[in-house]
């Protein structure tokens, strides 16, 4: 009989580790784009290797009063949902926003143990596989020594400014160097899980892939007639939540001088609010003091199956993001043959690792962000090398690295 997460790939019925992946990041009925880079990478190593899923949600007696003036604080989704044929559970656990961050591992452990016990025993999970140092990391790192399981962790970027905070940067470091293994996205958070103390032998680097069925090059004629935009126009683009962090402000303010010299100047902006905060109406704002209405276009959520004809009407992908681990965005966008402006921050020169793949810039000089975008939308750029770029980079080849990986890890 096949596993309960056969999906029609003979590879799935290998035999490997059982993983219960581990995260509060993941889709959701509520937020259906929250840590879908985690779902794409997770999804595919389960048809590799059974898994069951287990995404925590973070809950606190006051939290609906608060939802009446923040709609989109902390939404809260079913305790079960399908998704992609696995089951994912949504156990709460008890975090009081704002304060008491040192208490988020511990309370997420004990939150999450019943749930956590229960599947274990149900799917014979043999390996706990948790995503972000912090609290996720920590906690999985305590369930794995109650329930007598190892535990890998993957870390995404957020660690680097978790290692900042002297209150919990020897949570996170304690929670990585108990794994049996840390993953990291990009070679700059492999260095920093080291400074934390994590054994080298135990600290490997696997970066994510990218989907080349959904992420494909749309002719630009058809993508700019969906779009309303004029073929003539020159294109920029950005892909992200909503928050400070990404940059879209950054990119915003260097647009005056770029429409002086490009009057039919676009500038797409695709993404929403997220936990953390909605930046729209600040970026909405300044748009509108900047007299910037007919170039900055706001495009909300966009899925990721409508995601390439937004990015094959663009010219060029911008991200003038304050931190990155391994952004996914610009292999999508380079699937699509877009080169990438961005800044040069976490693993962000480790994806545009060439000057044929876009230009770096130092992150908050404003003149060398304006430099650079007049420079990338007016070059002559060599789609088909980054076409290429983006295609040696497919999932395929990442997953199968990272479930050989994890089987080694297990049988030692």
């Amino acid at each position: 009989m096949l596993p309960r997460h056969y999906s029609g790939d003979p590879r799935s019925v290998e035999r490997g580790p059982s993983l219960l992946v581990f995260t509060t990041t993941f889709p959701n009925e509520k937020q259906p784009q929250l840590g879908l880079f985690v779902r794409e990478r997770m999804f595919r190593v389960a048809q590799r290797v059974p898994a069951c899923f287990v995404a925590p949600v973070p809950w606190f007696p006051l939290q609906p009063l608060v939802g009446r003036y923040r709609p989109y604080f902390r939404p809260t989704p079913a305790r079960v949902e399908q998704q992609g044929g696995h089951e994912v559970h949504h156990p709460r656990f008890l975090s009081v926003p704002g304060v008491l961050k040192r208490a988020d591992g511990f309370l997420l452990a004990a939150s999450t143990l019943a749930t956590v016990r229960r599947l274990v025993k149900q799917h014979g999970v043999t390996l706990i596989d948790a995503h972000f140092g912090y609290p996720d990391g920590y906690a999985a790192t305590l369930l794995g020594r109650w329930l007598k399981l190892p535990v890998t962790v993957t870390i995404r970027g957020n660690e680097e400014v978790l290692a900042r905070n002297p209150a919990l940067t020897p949570l996170l470091a304690s929670g990585l160097r108990r794994a049996l293994r840390v993953f990291s996205v990009s070679d700059s958070l492999r260095t920093l899980a080291l400074d934390l103390g994590v054994e080298d032998g135990k600290a490997i680097t696997v970066s994510n892939g990218v989907d080349l069925d959904t992420f494909q090059p749309i002719p630009r004629t058809d993508a700019r007639r969906e779009l309303g935009i004029p073929l003539s126009a020159p294109v920029l683009v950005s892909v992200g939540g909503l928050v400070e962090g990404k940059g879209f402000h950054r990119v915003i303010a260097a647009l005056p001088p770029l429409r002086a010299a490009l009057p039919e100047l676009v500038y797409l902006i695709a993404g929403g609010p997220t936990p953390i905060g909605d930046w729209r109406p600040h970026l909405e704002r300044q748009t509108r003091e900047l007299g910037l209405e007919g170039v900055v276009r706001f495009l909300g959520p966009v899925p990721p199956e409508r995601l390439k004809w937004v990015l094959s009407a663009a010219d060029v992908f911008v991200l003038a993001t304050a931190r990155e681990g391994w952004a996914n965005v610009f292999l999508e966008a380079m699937a699509c043959g877009l080169p990438v402006v961005t800044t040069r921050v976490g693993g962000n020169a480790e994806v545009v690792r060439s000057g044929d793949l876009g230009i770096l810039v130092p992150f908050g000089e404003q003149d060398a962000l304006a430099n650079a975008l007049r420079e990338a939308l007016t070059r002559s750029w060599d789609r088909g090398a980054i076409l290429a770029y983006a295609r040696e980079n497919d999932w395929d080849r990442k997953v199968d690295r990272l479930v050989e990986e994890l089987r080694t890890a297990v049988a030692a």
